[in-house]
């Protein structure tokens, strides 16, 4: 048992020498390596760096472009505006008056509605009147068409029984000439 205690320990030094002579000899060349590629980033990393920057400075004139039209276009949407305030102020004055005046005019034809109304009421009685009357009129002119017919018939009447009484008074006197 005691050459366990030996012998593990002997193996376990071996192989941690192994293992550092493989790590010592690629150590330096790692260092190396790994120094190369961190003075690649940081060179990478310095040209993406001025690309950004001028991206970004691209990017501002462009932005300081843009932030100016928009301000022109803020401006000129204001102008018009402001135009169309002033001109809708002017149309809502036009169409106050207007209404006004129209107002004005309706009520003036109101009254003069009002007076032909009352003419043409006052018409209308006249008519009705007037028709009343050539109604009347008419049964007045029927009454004498008819008392003119029965006055005509009572005087053929009349002359019919006058030319029967000078007919029977001449039969009584042809009669009395021939009796006598």
């Amino acid at each position: 048992m005691n050459k366990i205690y030996i012998v593990v320990p002997l193996l376990g030094m071996l192989l941690f020498g192994a293992y550092f002579l493989k790590f010592s000899s690629g150590y330096e060349a790692h260092i190396a390596q790994q120094k190369q590629e961190a003075e690649a980033k940081i060179k990478a990393q310095k040209a993406l760096d001025q690309k950004n920057h001028e991206i970004a400075y691209q990017q501002a004139i462009e932005a300081a472009a843009k932030r100016k039209l928009e301000r022109e276009e803020k401006e000129r949407i204001e102008t018009a505006k402001k135009e169309a305030r002033l001109q809708a102020e002017e149309l809502r004055q036009k169409n106050f008056d207007d209404r006004k005046l129209l107002r004005e005019q309706v009520e003036r034809l109101k009254k003069e509605v009002a007076a032909i109304q009352a003419e043409v009421a006052k018409f209308e009685e006249e008519k009705k009147q007037h028709t009343n009357e050539i109604a009347a009129q008419k049964e007045l002119v029927q009454k004498a068409e008819a008392n003119q017919k029965y006055y005509y018939d009572l005087l053929e009447k009349i002359a019919a029984a006058d030319a029967a009484k000078a007919k029977a008074e001449a039969d009584a006197a042809a009669a009395a000439k021939k009796n006598s």
